[in-house]
């Protein structure tokens, strides 16, 4: 286990220099005039509104990919080029925001997905499963941002049921908007327009997964040996049916980013997607940089989980992909034994 643990977290460091070393020849390798393009319009000229002033790194190739790398290790992301501060605290102001947002409708379309997914799996071609086709159909055709205009239209200026805008603080309970309810309710559409895609996507996934694994061999034997439906289902069929969804999940996150930017533009959030939006008007390059390597760092890490509840969930995973020697002697002698017969026979034969 340890073993799995330090390989896959090698690997994920790996990527991490990769990721670093490409941003890093984006950013900092690129003409001079391209690298000022922040400065236009913000009343910031000279040697300050480089990207490199911002961040603070001068040298050579190596000293400077290095001085980066220990920058972004340390939280140092530099200072923007329209307001001054510091890029790290403005990206520590609206993550929050937007891990809110993804987290809280990952619960929710979940929460949708499975038993959808599960019942229609066990009631093939019924109305249920027909009905949740539609569903898929539906999901993966209409864009996020008319979910979210038409949701809004509905429950929140024809009904009045919840509000279209703002953001309230889960830790602040002091004003009036803050709290856990206020939260959870300020957020209700938001999470209902981000999942709507997802938990249809999902739910068809589920039932794909749960209907294949119905028709393994171990689930048979499970049923013949008297083992409840409920009891089969719990622990032989989710948790092997579970494996492409945690997959998945890991998978989706840089997708869910990018829905995440149209959601917050409709709901007024002040997440990482609004931020990104106005960097790009205001050509904010150390705020860009600094929105980049946060959402590759946050995939890398959300792909080094998925790994390891892989080998958790599943017990077919190979903790140490290269077997000892001696059980690949033995292995080999029982593959030498295998096959003594028929050498033996077609010998006889000649």
């Amino acid at each position: 286990m340890l073993g799995y643990i330090v390989r896959r977290t090698g690997w994920a460091v790996a990527l991490f220099l990769v990721v670093t070393m490409y941003t890093y020849i984006l950013f900092f390798l690129m003409p001079y005039e391209a690298l000022q393009l922040g400065a236009r319009g913000s009343g910031i000229t000279g040697e300050a509104s480089t990207v490199r002033d911002s961040v603070g790194i001068r040298g050579s190739f190596f000293e400077e990919y290095g001085t980066f790398v220990w920058r972004i290790v340390h939280g140092d992301l530099g200072r923007s080029f329209t307001t001054r501060q510091d890029v790290t605290e403005i990206i520590a102001q609206a993550a929050p925001v937007t891990a809110s947002l993804v987290l809280g409708a990952g619960v929710l379309w979940l929460l949708f997905a499975l038993p959808v997914g599960i019942l229609s799996a066990y009631r093939p071609r019924s109305l249920l499963d027909r009905a949740s086709m539609a569903f898929v159909l539906a999901g993966v055709s209409l864009h996020p941002l008319w979910i979210g205009y038409m949701l809004s239209w509905y429950f929140g200026f024809k009904l009045r049921w919840l509000p279209v805008n703002g953001y309230c603080d889960v830790f602040n309970t002091i004003t009036s908007c803050g709290g856990p309810v206020q939260w959870a309710y300020h957020l209700l559409l938001p999470w209902l327009t981000f999942s709507l895609g997802f938990a249809a996507l999902y739910a068809r996934m589920v039932r794909a997964s749960v209907l294949e694994t119905l028709h393994e061999d171990y689930v048979r034997t499970a049923r013949a040996k008297g083992l409840g439906e409920w009891f089969v289902l719990r622990s032989h069929v989710l948790r092997n049916a579970m494996l492409p969804v945690v997959t998945m999940m890991g998978m989706d996150l840089s997708l869910a980013f990018a829905g995440a930017v149209f959601v917050e533009r409709v709901y007024g959030l002040p997440g990482i997607g609004n931020l990104l939006f106005n960097a790009l008007a205001r050509r904010d390059m150390p705020v860009i940089l600094g929105i980049v390597v946060l959402v590759t760092t946050a995939i890398l890490i959300a792909n080094l989980v998925v790994d390891l509840l892989y080998a958790l969930l599943d017990p077919r995973v190979r903790f140490d992909e290269r077997p000892p020697r001696r059980a690949r002697t033995a292995l080999v002698d029982s593959q030498a034994e295998a096959r003594a017969p028929a050498v033996a026979s077609a010998r006889a034969v000649r």
